[in-house]
Order: structure tokens, then sequence, then C-alpha cells
């Protein structure tokens, strides 16, 4: 723990009298602790320190902590983002930090992080605690599936007591979950998640967890002819191309440009080679699909998927999929993350087509934690936290 630069002692009531130290670490002693910390509650890839150089405009921070013998005991990945015209930053932490959140003692670290940030301008922060809150599996919410219903009707299948506790001591210290208690929340990341467990488990457990119509698709995308490959950054343009068809199709616009995932694409395989890869569905010579898959340690995500406005009945989604988990497996990942999903059940609603998808895999919708926040005690960074507060409504 030589690179810890700064030590600090408790700054909370709650905090106890034993010393801490804790400060900036490089970016190699920092990735050491998260090869340390690899498996299915391993660090999220938001919390790697090649995702600083993926978010254009903020400024960051690799912190870790720990006592004084000199091993770390958690780091985190804090993002920076100036307030215009002050000194002043609003900091977050998105899915972190990387800490045992179930250490009675969460007092004596998180106090003395909240009063190094405090210390280096922050108005106020962010936080998203790696906990789960309650898991849901796939039949269960496809029994609980109806006009007006959402995941919160339905009964969960595990409410995870960790989770539970630490929101009730988050409350209690005077953070606040972004959104309050609605479903939905109002988090940067997503609250819900679809996750298929791969511990264990053979391809041929894969295969019989997909439901009738997903192992139907793959066979009919097997059959027409679709071939997967693993692509490269001259791909990238194809897939961007195709996630503008996707985003007109369906709706939405995540608003990032080809440069983006250009310097994401970079960046994450500059720290780790093949940390991220991009997927390609080929039919008779033309792309029709595409999709972006992030690794870290035992945990492999389903970022982001494109796909053409033709030839769908040849279901080249399935087929990606069913490759990249398949993948994920051979790799001895842990779980298979296919990131958000919605809480709608109601099948009126376009929303819930994709989650309606990604049931089909045969893993579990997973409630986390949420983001949640807290601005730092003084006048002038409560004036600053409001004012961002309705910045933010506005956007």
């Amino acid at each position: 723990m030589s690179a810890l630069l700064v030590t600090a002692a408790p700054t909370d009531h709650h905090a106890p009298a034993g010393p801490l130290r804790l400060g900036p670490v490089t970016p190699e002693t920092y990735r050491a602790f998260l090869a340390s910390r690899s498996g299915a509650h391993g660090p999220s890839f938001l919390q790697v320190p090649a995702w600083a150089r993926v978010k254009d405009g903020w400024q960051h921070q690799l912190i870790g902590w720990g006592p004084e013998s000199g091993t770390l005991t958690g780091v985190a990945l804090v993002l920076l983002r100036p307030f215009p015209g002050t000194r002043k930053y609003f900091a977050y932490l998105p899915e972190g930090p990387v800490a045992d959140w179930a250490d009675p003692d969460v007092d004596g670290w998180l106090g003395p992080l909240l009063g190094h940030l405090r210390a280096s301008g922050a108005f106020a922060v962010r936080i998203g605690p790696t906990p789960a809150y309650r898991r849901w599996h796939a039949p269960t919410v496809k029994a609980g599936t109806g006009p007006g219903r959402r995941l919160s009707d339905v009964l969960a299948d595990e409410v995870d007591p960790l989770g539970t506790l630490v929101a009730d001591r988050l409350r209690a210290r005077g953070w606040r979950r972004c959104g309050g208690e609605s479903e939905d929340g109002a988090d940067a990341q997503p609250r819900h998640v679809f996750q298929v467990p791969l511990t264990g488990r053979t391809p041929d457990d894969l295969w019989t967890g997909l439901n009738q119509e997903w192992r139907r698709n793959v066979r009919k995308a097997r059959k027409s002819g679709v071939e997967i490959t693993v692509g490269s950054a001259a791909d990238l343009p194809e897939f961007y191309r195709l996630l503008r068809v996707t985003e007109e199709r369906d709706g939405f616009r995540l608003g990032r440009s080809l440069a983006y995932y250009e310097r994401q694409y970079a960046v994450l395989n500059a720290e780790h080679p093949g940390r991220m890869k991009l997927y390609l569905a080929r039919h008779e010579g033309e792309v029709l699909a595409a999709h972006t898959m992030i690794t870290v340690g035992g945990r492999v995500w389903y970022q982001t998927g494109a796909s053409a406005d033709h030839r769908r009945e040849v279901r080249p989604s399935n087929a990606l999929q069913w490759r990249m988990m398949l993948d994920a497996q051979a790799l001895g990942a842990d779980v298979y993350d296919l990131r958000g999903v919605p809480s709608t059940l109601d099948p009126g609603d376009r929303a819930h087509g994709l989650l309606r998808w990604k049931l089909g895999t045969g893993g579990q919708v997973v409630e986390t934690l949420g983001e949640w926040e807290t601005p730092m005690q003084g006048t002038a960074n409560q004036a600053l936290y409001r004012a961002f507060q309705a910045y933010l409504a506005r956007r």
C-alpha cells in the first residue's frame, strides 16, 4: 500500500478511533486490488481505471484505503464534473466504491472518503453501492406479467439481507436515494438488470435454460446461415450505423458518438487486451447485428446491441447472444449480465419487449440498490447542490 499518499482520520461521529490511510493510488496498485476481488460480486467495468479515459469532460481520482499496516481494503474511481464558474465538483462513483459493504464499520472508510472528496472540492457525492436488493427468477416474472403490472407487484424470489442493511445504513446517515423510492428511480445506471448465472453450468445447461422460443430462434439463425465473428476497431463504424438504425426504430437515443465507442474500445483494450469485444452477425455477407461485450474478472456484460431493420426473421441477435453466453462460460465467468431492463410487466408497454426478450435466456431480474447522493456540509455546498439538482431536472 505504499502508493497511498494521504493519511485520513475519520471525519464523522460514527467513525472509530482507529487510524486509516486513504488517498490517491497508482493505476497499477488499483488494478491489483481489483484482480483480488474477481467473481460474481467483483467490480463493475465502470470502476476500472480505464473508464476515466472513456468519460470525456470529467476529471478523475483513483483512491484507495486501508489500515496503516499497508493492505488495501477498498478503492474507488471518482469522476469529477466541475460546476461552471466555480472550483467545485460533483463527485460520481459509478457502481462503486469497490469495498466490503458487509463491514459493520462502514463509517470507518465511508466517512474518511467523504472527507477526502470534500477537501478535493466536491459539493456533492453520488455512489452506486454494489450489493443487490431483490431477485426475481424468469418463471416468476413471466407468471407475474399482466396489464398494469410492475415488478414491485410480484413477490421476489430472494431478498438480499445485505442490500437491505446497506440501504438502512445510508438512510440513517442522510444519504438520499436518487429518484426517491420510485421503482425506476433517477439513476444514471440501470436500477434493474438481467443476469444469467454461469457458475457450475455447462453449455448444455445454458441451452436447456433458454426458453423454447429462444432455442427455436437460435436454431433458425444457424439453419439460415447466420455467421458470428468477433470484429475489430475497424468494424465500429458499421456497429454505430446499425445503432442509429436501432435508436430510430425503437424510439430512444443514447446520445453517444462514434468517437465515444472508438475511445471506449481503445482504452479498455489497452488496459487489458480483450476487455471489450465487438461481436458481428453476418448473413449472406451483410452485417445484420452487432453487440459489444465487456469482461472484468469473473463478470461479463452485454453492453450495447444494434441490429438492422431488414431480414430480422433470420434472428441474428439471438445468435449473437447465444455465442456471447457460450464465450462468457468458456472464459470461466460467474455471471453474464445483460444490463438494464424496465420494471414494467405490462405486455402493452413498448418497453416490456426488452424484458421479455431477455427473460428468454432463463436468468433473473436483479434489483440493485440504485444510486445514492449526499451534499457536503456547508451552506455554499448545499446551494450548489440545489442548483445542480435543478439543472438535472431541466435536462
